[in-house]
């Protein structure tokens, strides 16, 4: 497993890094210990993929249209 801290992963790395426990731990010949090490990592990058998804999801814009249908600009997305 990485080294680097969760807290400092992008969205790819701790969603890489998750797809590895989750592979280990599905195959199930790690040891006892080693597994619950594993699923706490594993609990913390499933945080750190879904703290990022949700910050993505804050900045998404909606596109505004002119009268004539062409995009104009943006604004926030309500209900966020």
């Amino acid at each position: 497993m990485s080294e680097t801290p969760v807290e400092e992963m992008s969205f790819e790395q701790a969603m890489a890094e998750l797809e590895k426990v989750v592979g280990l731990l599905e195959r199930g010949d790690v040891a006892l210990e080693e597994s619950i090490t594993l699923y706490e990592r594993g609990a913390k990058l499933k945080k750190r993929c879904e703290d990022k998804l949700k910050d993505a999801e804050e900045k998404v814009a909606a596109i505004t249209l002119d009268g004539d249908g062409n995009p104009v600009g943006t604004k926030p997305v309500e209900g966020l």
